[in-house]
């Protein structure tokens, strides 16, 4: 019988976790800052939708790492391109726990 390393995923959820919840934060500030620009409110969109993302793979790094990665990794692009450069710090986070993800074995 095959012996199996079951490895711990929690690292890859907090950094979900926090790179989400900032997200959310940062995106619910760029719609309540709309004399900025006229697309103010839609990229705030962008970027809280890109957080829940986050959160859904924050959910399931426990049953498939690789999927959750992939949808960290593609969270990340969008809260990038959803916030400008308010949001670095929340790209940040989620980058990490997607690279964590995808090449933790």
């Amino acid at each position: 019988m095959k012996r199996t390393k079951i490895i711990s995923r929690n690292f890859e959820m907090i950094m979900g976790a926090i790179g989400s919840i900032i997200g959310i934060f940062s995106g619910s500030f760029l719609i309540f800052l709309e004399s900025v620009g006229p697309h103010t409110p839609f990229l705030g969109m962008v970027a809280i939708i890109a957080s829940v993302l986050g959160l859904a793979s924050t959910y399931y790094v426990r049953k498939n790492s690789e999927i959750a990665g992939v949808g960290f990794i593609v969270a990340t692009m969008f809260v990038i391109v959803g916030s400008a450069y308010i949001n670095v710090l929340s790209a940040i986070f989620l980058l990490i726990a997607g690279v964590s993800a995808l090449f933790r074995k």
